[in-house]
């Protein structure tokens, strides 16, 4: 008879510590992904446990999502299905474009066009033909204007016919040291600030102090962070679900699945205009060198990454 599943029994724990929680929140203190922990609960939830499984929502939000889709997949049956013509003319499909097979009439040009009021009879449709080549050209980009009008300073120069160029649009910093703040937007368009407030390391008595043990050659670091929402938008996520510790190889430490009573750690959303704070512990080989902190949303999206430099501390 196969024992209990260890990460089962891990998740339990947590689940009996919590009591109430969120499944994302509940991922994030184990280091999981959120569908395993799912799929868990719901497997753990039909074999007699006192464990109930439910699900939250915005309801106006969900209905928004659903329309949506329904109306893609109207769309799509739209643009894949048989276009129906009256009169004994028929549409068939070659590639994604419909093409008349009969019944219309082709003129000198190759294009078909119809004969209103005439009967169809048993034409041979022509294939169009090339398109005219009679359109006008399109002016030449414009010169370099010192290869033009000559040197600034000139009569010439000041004629105005070259417009200034705009000056590019500053993107927000995607970079920082500890105690920068960086600002990105979320997955869902919320406009948020991280602050990297803190790094502890080692903090070996932080994590002893609270009752875990270490193995020989380990070290434990802990990493303060706070998160602010600036939008209208709700943060609904785990702050630092995806926050890591970046090694000298270039390689992501993943949080641990531990908490602090001394260092409380993050809670499960932000709303607007709030700030929320919460401290994520790792646990990693003793000679690991780190020379950055970094968060994304989710993993490998690099268009919303923020990375704090640490090779200082």
């Amino acid at each position: 008879m196969a024992g209990p599943d260890p990460v089962d029994v891990r998740l339990l724990s947590v689940v009996a510590e919590m009591g109430r929680a969120a499944v994302p929140e509940i991922a994030g203190r184990l280091g999981m992904d959120v569908r395993d922990v799912a799929a868990r609960l719901a497997t753990l939830s039909t074999t007699g446990l006192p464990l109930i499984v439910g699900v939250e929502c915005d309801v106006q939000g969900i209905r928004n999502a659903v329309a949506a889709a329904q109306h893609w997949a109207a769309q799509q049956n739209m643009a894949s299905g048989p276009y129906p013509v009256s009169g004994p003319h028929q549409v068939q499909h070659s590639g994604s474009f419909p093409q008349p097979t009969g019944g219309y009439p082709a003129h000198s040009g190759g294009f078909p066009a119809p004969a209103y009021g005439q009967p169809s009879g048993p034409q041979q449709f022509v294939p169009p033909g090339p398109p005219p080549t009679s359109f006008p050209q399109q002016p030449a980009a414009p010169q370099d204007p010192m290869n033009v009008w000559g040197p600034p300073g000139s009569a010439a120069w000041a004629r105005g016919d070259q417009q200034p160029q705009q000056p590019a649009q500053q993107q927000p910093a995607r970079t920082g040291k500890v105690g920068s703040k960086l600002d990105v937007e979320g997955l869902e368009g919320e406009r948020i600030t991280i602050l990297l407030v803190e790094v502890v390391d080692p903090a070996d008595f932080l994590f002893t102090a609270a009752g875990y043990e270490l193995q020989d050659g380990e070290r434990a670091v802990v990493v303060h962070t706070e998160l602010t929402n600036r939008g209208q938008t709700p943060f609904t996520s785990l702050p630092d679900l995806y926050l890591e510790l970046i090694t000298t190889d270039g390689s992501a430490i993943a949080k641990s699945p531990v908490s602090l009573s001394s260092r409380p750690p993050h809670r499960i959303g932000v709303p607007p205009g709030e700030t929320a704070g919460g401290h994520t512990v790792y646990v990693l080989p003793e000679s690991t060198e780190l020379t950055a902190v970094r968060w994304t949303p989710r993993p490998g999206d690099t268009q919303r990454t923020l990375t704090w430099d640490i090779t200082d501390l």
